[in-house]
């Protein structure tokens, strides 16, 4: 597995775009009333109109008067307006489903998997665009379930003679640290979200025996992704062949609670598995790091 510098501090460009979303609304509302004032004026001071040379102030002047008041109106009736429900998705527009998410005052995202690379990157960055823009959202619980990396495993494993499995310690070793290196992340931001006394942010690890098979991801309980890694799927590392599956590789099936009646029973059955598993899995030996 090769060495990589996994890097979330935003750039140059996201702070941009988090600056633009906090101030947006409020110069969108001032230009507005800057609109209806000046109409307002031209109505009924003749120097002010004749110098803007129009005669229906009035009428413009209370236009930019609603506009004003249904400003946050209609900026939610916009965000409110989705697309149906996709029966399959691609692991790479996992973000998506996590921006959704964060429009609810309380968040529960839940990981059950590999690593959890693709949904952790597109979490840390949408929790730390909380430390600016925290939005409805006021709670916030993340559950991580991985493999235990502790115990000997079939996948991931070294690929030995006649493509056999073998059990590599050392490799597993790598993947739990770098599972460990993104429980410290998650937990230092959520700790640093959770001094602000604006929001909680609680973020946990826990372990299950067996092989990285399915991939599930839930998101505030109502929508429920689900699908299954590429157990045959290799990388060389250091000139050695091992098996090692691609989670942004993976195609998810699409349960939510707004679809049919299967969809919401199977979201229910989801929900019902997970917390069963998360009872069941162990702390891990890196450390329990939450922040409450």
């Amino acid at each position: 597995m090769p060495e990589r510098q996994w890097q979330l501090k935003p750039g140059l460009a996201r702070r941009l775009k988090r600056h633009r979303q906090r101030w947006e609304p409020m110069v969108a509302r001032m230009l507005l009333l800057a609109f209806f004032v000046t109409g307002l004026v031209a109505q009924f001071v003749k120097p002010v109109g004749d110098a803007l040379e129009g005669k229906a102030y009035l009428g413009g002047a209370l236009l930019s008067l609603v506009g004003y008041i249904l400003y946050d109106q209609v900026k939610e009736l916009n965000s409110s307006v989705r697309p149906p429900v996709r029966a399959l998705v691609k692991s790479s527009e996992l973000g998506s489903f996590v921006s959704e998410a964060f429009q609810a005052r309380k968040v529960e995202i839940s990981f059950l998997g590999y690593t959890g690379e693709t949904l952790i990157n597109a979490l840390y960055h949408r929790l730390e665009d909380l430390l600016d823009t925290p939005g409805p959202t006021r709670r916030v619980s993340i559950r991580m379930m991985v493999p235990d990396f502790g115990l000997p495993m079939i996948v991931p494993s070294k690929v030995g003679d006649d493509n056999a499995p073998e059990d590599n310690e050392a490799f597993r070793r790598r993947i739990e640290q770098r599972c460990s290196d993104y429980d410290d992340q998650l937990s230092e931001l959520a700790a640093r979200l959770t001094a602000t006394r604006r929001l909680s942010v609680k973020c946990e690890y826990r372990l299950y025996p067996g092989i990285p098979r399915d991939k599930i991801c839930i998101f505030n309980r109502k929508q429920v992704l689900h699908g299954l890694y590429d157990l045959s799927a290799r990388m060389h590392y250091m000139g050695t062949e091992y098996y090692d599956p691609k989670g942004f590789r993976a195609d998810l099936n699409v349960w939510s609670l707004e679809g049919t009646t299967a969809s919401a029973a199977a979201v229910a059955t989801w929900n019902k598995h997970f917390d069963d598993l998360w009872t069941l899995a162990a702390m891990p030996r890196w450390g329990r790091r939450a922040a409450a």
